[in-house]
């Protein structure tokens, strides 16, 4: 078995094979939709595959996640509502960074299978393989490469801060408020001790996050 072999594998491989179709699918010559359910296939089959050992879902603090969850979708969205011109600063827009770079092709916004497959993905499956990587797997083994050794929730400073600054970078333009969100997460993790329940509020902020792109047209953040 993966898990008894090499125990980081449940944990890293998911997210590696996740990042590796974010760079490669899009030079790949395929439609929206049979992109969107190839990263639906394979990403899914590798959760069942190398990940079901370590698969704990249960969710202790269900309303405490979900308001999590929410929060951080507030806080995602609120700069670029309060200031509409926040992300064409040089913070953001630079060589390294722009928020339209990977904003969803305008010949699939109409289509509802490929907005399905997509929203699909974000609201479960990336929760998943992202709380399996930064908060159940990466703050443990900076602690201790024997990571299995250290519970859930267990951060020092140099963990919780790394990961949260780890997270932020993952999240290119929008590094400001995915080093928030990395904070309330692993925070919530802290406090939880649960991967279901981190999985949960962050499902919640894709969601909402989903949603709030669809209705508003705000393509740039998918």
């Amino acid at each position: 078995m993966p898990a008894a072999r090499f125990p980081s594998a449940p944990y890293v491989v998911p997210f590696g094979l996740f990042l590796a179709l974010l760079a490669l699918l899009p030079h790949a010559p395929l439609g929206l939709r049979q992109e969107q359910l190839l990263r639906v296939l394979l990403v899914g089959g590798a959760l069942l595959l190398f990940s079901r050992p370590v698969l704990d879902l249960r969710m202790r603090h269900a309303l405490g996640s979900v308001a999590v969850g929410v929060a951080v979708f507030v806080v995602w969205i609120g700069p670029d509502l309060l200031w509409p011109d926040y992300r064409e600063l040089p913070l953001f827009t630079n060589r390294f960074t722009d928020p339209t770079a990977g904003a969803y092709p305008p010949a699939a916004r109409s289509d509802p299978l490929a907005l399905g497959l997509r929203f699909f993905r974000t609201a479960t499956i990336v929760p998943i393989v992202e709380e399996l990587f930064w908060r159940a797997w990466l703050p443990r083994w900076i602690v201790n490469p024997h990571f299995e050794r250290v519970p859930l929730g267990r951060y020092t400073p140099a963990a919780f801060w790394l990961t949260a600054g780890l997270f932020a970078l993952e999240h290119g333009a929008w590094w400001d408020v995915g080093l928030l969100a990395g904070i309330a997460y692993n925070w919530w993790m802290r406090r939880t001790a649960s991967l279901g329940d981190c999985v949960l509020a962050h499902a919640v902020t894709n969601a909402c996050l989903s949603f709030y792109v669809i209705a508003a047209g705000r393509w740039e953040y998918w």
